[in-house]
């Protein structure tokens, strides 16, 4: 019974149920679904997850939440599923420059090491020295306390060059 459940949730909100596992224990993952000792793993398609409308997206998966001159840059919870398990990041320097589409900074997860690209250009003013502990926190909530470093933006308008949250959505469904 608790997989007609599970089909008819999946149907009803078009998440295409795609197999089934009588298995006990699932991974924790966005793509599983347990419903007593029933596993079933469902493609839940990127848009269900939310990007906040208040940033700006790059092609590349950072995020930047301006207010005022001050952009505070992340990566975006995509990128953080595509990663798996964060568990090193690799902040600037405050006080250094950043410039837009070039590396700032660079995380590692269980399964690779990437370069963190700029969205914009600025001068780093703030880091989140939380991560250096907790770099699990990226995994856990990209868009808030995830953040990497908060920069004084030296020209606002390379954030005309972004992504807003609904042509973000459209490009990681690509």
């Amino acid at each position: 019974m608790a997989g007609v459940a599970v089909r008819s949730f999946a149907s009803r909100y078009g998440l295409g149920l795609m197999s089934r596992s009588t298995s006990t224990s699932l991974p924790s993952s966005i793509n599983a679904v347990k419903l007593g000792n029933q596993a079933f793993s469902a493609n839940f398609s990127r848009s269900f997850c939310e990007n906040p409308s208040d940033r700006k997206y790059a092609k590349s998966h950072e995020w930047v939440k301006v207010s005022g001159d001050i952009g505070t840059v992340g990566i975006t919870k995509h990128a953080a599923e595509l990663l798996g398990d964060i568990v090193y990041v690799d902040l600037p320097e405050v006080g250094s420059s950043m410039t837009a589409t070039e590396s700032f900074a660079a995380i590692e997860s269980v399964k690779a090491a990437s370069d963190i690209y700029a969205p914009v250009s600025g001068t780093v003013v703030e880091v989140n020295s939380a991560l250096a502990d907790t770099p699990e926190t990226i995994n856990s909530d990209a868009f808030e306390a995830g953040w990497i470093a908060k920069v004084q933006l030296s020209n606002p308008a390379d954030t005309d060059e972004l992504l807003d949250s609904k042509a973000y959505a459209a490009e990681i469904e690509e």
